[in-house]
């Protein structure tokens, strides 16, 4: 064979190799592109649904998006609302009518039969990977049910939570179906772990529609949005939105509670914007009601049947109250602080924020009227218990990691209850984290802290001395923060604010700061922060504090009564009394440093004299080093001083030990101010413990403790004094009040 002819054979095997190998990573390619089929079947479902359709029609490399739509989308009664999909210009690849008509139990049962007769030749067709379901609507279940049984996997959108009704039924017999979940809130999780559902296959995102509002509820144009439903002559947060379902289990009492509805409302005489009823039976009979105390024709009423999301966001917003039993009024609307007045049973397990007010037994005209007068007007702290924004990106990442070569035959859970918790604990301490904040007199301080105290990362800033600069350079610190903590996989349930002064944690205002931070008396700490970060907020003084810190990480833990003293540059700190911290009628309780062990003692800077502070602080010791020094007293041979050093309280510690003994005076009169101001705290409120935290703790500990064995009563004498191990109190105890406080609210 010629040697032409054995470079042109290689060439040709050459180049077979390399098309083999193109074509192999072209098909690669096409098996890591995932075919995810969203179905939606009313103008509700697709709030939620559309964010997540957006994040997948964003990344064609990694998702087919295939759009299936169904339901009362495609009734001209309730508004033709699969137009709004297409303006947001998806492709729809299927449109089903399933609604049979009727509005009564009958017609729903029907209408799911009809869905399970003409899904299976579209889903044959589109051969989905993943079938997107949301919620618990009646065609969802369709929906699921058929995908099961053909073999499709599923997830399922807010599985887990409790509404009270039929939905209930249907949302937990979805989930059964369903082989993934995306849940909305913890317990929500909680629940689907204890339907025996694979803990691994639960993703603990956020509602969806949440990604939406929370970046786009702040228009410039929302006065125009409003004007445009309700006329030029409506003001922000002087109307009301309307929203009212029928409860199919108990058909006649919904429509009772429709008509007390409407009464209360054209009585109240305010602006309404009212959405018709959805398809569920007893809807007829519902807008039978409206048109025949001419609702329509009212002049304070605007009645429609569908508002474009975006614009329904802001009309939620600005409203003065919303009313109903839509779950809009205790998700969505909870993340403006939009005062809510739930009618019914509908809605009575769901989580909700404290802008809800229930009114369940809804059997009279007064009693409706009185819930508007109570909630008309108000504002409540924004609350993010339905999600912080984040949602897609967690759903996006969790589709990614699908392994579509596992098994499909779903598998559940049976373990013990003990074993349950085991198993899940390591997962919630890692993901629910809080932000806490530290006002100090110098720095301003803000960190991401985890459920176990670990300290996840940390802002430093100098404080500024004015109060625009404080609060401008807070609010950005703080916003910050809530964008790392994203990428850090922290889910923040709150922010909590450790501040010098006297603080009223109730309405989380400061109401007299210390000299050493400027300008902050009467401070409103927890709306504007709320408000920027739609997060609950916490606020309390820093020496309560500390005691919170260490009962949550430190020598508290587990301890009923205890009391915790810093011991810094001031004298604080906190007393837990029956697991409780006190605050006292006017919120100066645990005020320790300023418990008066002399009457003609040093002069204190709260403008008194013998307090505990002007004896046992650093800036007391300070001041009688100084005065040492000036005095010529302090240095003894072995000390170390540069001529230039400032004076502080290390050098009387330091002069103490080397044996001087003027600063050995001082330091036994302070010690002595601190042991006798304790051994009162122990006489009053008699703890068990007694925690010395800040940077002098560790030299107070002896002296006090031999204070109290000497000085006190027999029965406080064997009280222990312990030093702190937290490096960061302040920190961790303004984590602690989210931690701890941040809890779902169950009705």
């Amino acid at each position: 064979m010629k040697i032409e002819e054995l470079y042109y054979m290689r060439m040709q095997r050459g180049r077979g190799r390399m098309e083999r190998k193109r074509t192999e990573e072209q098909n690669q390619c096409e098996k890591r592109r995932l075919r995810v089929c969203v179905a939606t079947c009313n103008r509700a479902d697709y709030s939620k649904l559309a964010p997540i359709m957006f994040g997948l029609k964003a990344h064609p490399d990694e998702f087919e998006l295939e759009v299936v739509v169904l339901g009362s989308h495609l009734i001209d009664d309730y508004g033709n609302t699969f137009r709004m999909i297409e303006q947001d210009d998806f492709d729809i690849g299927s449109k089903l009518h399933t609604i049979v008509r009727g509005e009564d139990e009958a017609a729903m049962v029907e209408s799911v039969g009809l869905a399970l007769v003409k899904l299976p030749d579209v889903l044959q067709r589109l051969r989905p990977d993943i079938l997107v379901v949301h919620g618990d609507r009646f065609d969802a279940l369709a929906l699921a049910t058929a995908a099961a049984l053909m073999n499709i996997r599923i997830l399922h959108l807010e599985g887990g939570e409790v509404s009270g009704t039929i939905d209930d039924s249907i949302r937990h017999a979805i989930s059964k179906l369903a082989h993934y979940h995306a849940c909305c809130t913890h317990m929500a999780e909680q629940h689907l772990i204890a339907m025996c559902e694979d803990h691994s296959r639960i993703l603990l995102a956020g509602c969806p529609s949440y990604d939406k509002l929370l970046s786009s509820h702040h228009r410039e144009d929302y006065m125009d949005i409003i004007k445009s439903w309700l006329g030029d002559n409506v003001g922000e947060h002087d109307y009301i939105v309307a929203l009212q379902h029928p409860v199919t289990t108990d058909i006649q009492q919904s429509i009772k509670i429709y008509g007390l509805m409407l009464d209360a409302l054209i009585s109240f005489n305010k602006r309404t914007l009212i959405l018709f009823p959805n398809i569920d039976a007893g809807s007829k009979e519902m807008v039978r009601v409206m048109r025949k105390k001419g609702i329509e024709q009212h002049t304070n009423f605007r009645a429609v049947k569908h508002i474009p999301f975006e614009q329904f966001i802001q009309l939620v917003c600005h409203a003065g109250c919303m009313i109903g039993n839509s779950s809009c009024g205790v998700r969505e609307a909870g993340a403006f602080g939009t005062p809510v007045i739930n009618l019914g049973t509908r809605q009575t397990g769901r989580e909700t924020g404290e802008n809800v007010l229930h009114v369940r037994d809804a059997d009279t005209h007064n009693k409706i009227y009185h819930a508007l007068e109570l909630q008309f007007g108000k504002r409540y702290p924004c609350s993010k218990i339905y999600g912080d924004g984040s949602a897609v990106p967690r759903i996006l990442k969790f589709l990614r990691t699908i392994d579509l070569s596992e098994p499909l035959q779903k598998t559940f859970c049976f373990p013990p209850v003990k074993d349950s918790i085991s198993q899940d604990i390591d997962h919630i301490l890692e993901t629910q984290s809080a932000l806490a904040v530290d006002l100090g007199g110098t720095n301003l301080r803000v960190a991401i802290v985890c459920m176990r105290g670990n300290i996840v990362k940390k802002y430093t800033q100098s404080n500024p001395k004015t109060f625009e600069d404080r609060m401008q350079l807070l609010l950005k610190m703080c916003a910050d923060a809530t964008r790392d903590a994203v990428c850090l996989n922290c889910r923040i349930l709150g922010v909590g604010v450790s501040t010098g002064g006297r603080v009223n944690p109730q309405e989380g205002v400061v109401l007299h700061s210390t000299k050493l931070i400027q300008e902050w008396s009467s401070v409103d700490l927890r709306t504007p922060i709320s408000d920027a970060l739609h997060l609950p907020v916490w606020v309390d003084n820093d020496g309560n504090c500390a005691a919170l810190a260490e009962r949550k990480f430190g020598h508290g833990k587990g301890v009923e009564n205890f009391a915790t003293v810093i011991t810094g540059t001031g004298i604080g700190g906190g007393i837990i009394h029956q697991n409780e911290l006190v605050h006292g009628s006017t919120f100066c309780a645990a005020e320790l440093g300023h418990i008066m062990v002399s009457l003609d003692g040093p002069e204190c800077s709260c403008g008194s004299s013998g307090c505990i502070e002007a004896y046992a602080s650093g800036m007391a010791l300070q001041r009688e080093a100084k005065r040492l020094h000036d005095e010529d007293l302090l240095k003894v041979e072995g000390m170390d001083m540069k001529h230039s050093e400032p004076i502080t309280a290390a050098h009387l510690i330091n002069a103490a030990r080397l044996g001087n003994s003027k600063a050995d005076a001082v330091l036994n009169k302070a010690s002595t101010a601190l042991g006798v101001g304790i051994i009162n705290i122990l006489h009053i409120v008699n703890p068990s413990l007694v925690i010395l935290s800040g940077v002098l703790a560790s030299y107070y500990q002896v002296p006090v403790q031999r204070i109290i064995s000497e000085r006190a009563l027999i029965s406080a004498q064997s009280i222990k004094v312990v030093t702190s191990d937290l490096e960061e109190p302040a920190l961790l105890g303004a984590a602690s009040m989210v931690l701890d406080y941040a809890t779902r609210r169950i009705y």
